[in-house]
């Protein structure tokens, strides 16, 4: 089967680099948004020519010119956007509409993959203020995708691992520590990591696989479901050091957001969904959903005790 013409919108981004050089793996005609915003900032143009040099089509656009967003959505198949979702770093999520629309207005799109790629947010209706305005915001995209009637699918990939596996899920940090670590409540709540690159390379394998077209794609590899306790057990063995272990509960937590800044108070929500709750497998996935790594079981995903030996 002929390999669909994927378009990556944020290409230059923390995610979005990644689904370039996994498109471009697989085999796949790949452009790139090249957005006249990004002005001055050598880095990025600089990523966006290694990518040309690899053989990926840079694409002239701006989400503040409609007409150019259509031309750019015209010339693929299949559109994946990656636009931050997060405080800390800039949070753009209904920026999309104007791409949905684009999308509507080109009528060629044969998949159209929004930015979501962490908590389900359609499993997040009870989500704290202020954390809940990034499932709010992603279900507006979706909402306009769906009655927009366009082909797509939602990658749901859960904890990405550099933000929460080397700092054994500490906030405010993303090394490693050193002597003391805090648990959140016992520490036995199961979550979800997952390797950058494996969250791009199981979504380009879902680009045109009919199982997932207008279907949520969750990315749960089974070696990968962990606790708190269990990761940093797994450092505490690379190190063959232990660490001091202090409880927080999850009231205490809670107080803890007051008198943070707005992205921190974002930041304990979250955490406290995903450590105190145990947001990411509390369910079972069902028919509404597929998982990754059993679609695509030729995937090596990286186990995080591999994934730890990088901090060592």
């Amino acid at each position: 089967m002929e390999k669909s013409k994927v378009l990556v919108m944020g290409g230059t981004g923390y995610i979005g680099r990644r689904m370039v050089e996994a498109s471009l793996a697989q085999g796949h005609p790949t452009f790139v948004l090249q957005r006249p915003e990004i002005g001055m900032d050598i880095e990025k143009l600089q990523m966006l020519l290694s990518f040309k040099a690899k053989g990926a089509t840079l694409v002239e656009g701006s989400f503040a010119d409609h007409k150019s967003l259509v031309e750019a959505v015209k010339k693929v198949d299949v559109v994946i956007c990656t636009m931050s979702g997060v405080h800390f770093r800039s949070h753009n999520l209904l920026m999309q509409l104007k791409l949905v629309e684009a999308i509507k207005e080109a009528g060629n799109i044969k998949r159209f993959l929004p930015s979501e790629f962490g908590m389900d947010p359609a499993r997040m209706e009870d989500a704290l203020e202020p954390g809940r305005v990034t499932f709010d915001e992603k279900m507006v995209v979706r909402k306009a995708i769906e009655e927009a009637n366009i082909p797509h699918t939602y990658v749901s990939s859960n904890c990405f691992a550099a933000y929460f596996v080397p700092n054994c899920s500490q906030l405010g940090t993303l090394t490693p520590p050193k002597e003391k670590v805090f648990l959140y409540g016992d520490g036995n709540v199961k979550a979800v990591f997952v390797d950058e690159d494996d969250v791009a390379a199981y979504t380009i394998k879902a680009i045109d696989d009919p199982r997932t077209l207008n279907e949520t794609v969750y990315v749960r590899p089974p070696e990968n479901i962990l606790s708190q306790r269990q990761i940093i057990e797994m450092w505490e063995k690379l190190t063959g050091k232990k660490l001091d272990k202090s409880s927080i509960s999850a009231e205490e937590f809670l107080v803890s957001m007051k008198g943070l800044d707005y992205a921190g108070q974002v930041g304990v929500g979250h955490f406290y969904h995903i450590y105190y709750e145990g947001c990411l497998t509390n369910f079972e996935i069902g028919e509404e959903g597929e998982e990754a790594s059993k679609l695509y079981p030729e995937v090596d995903y990286i186990r995080m005790d591999e994934y730890l030996k990088r901090y060592l």
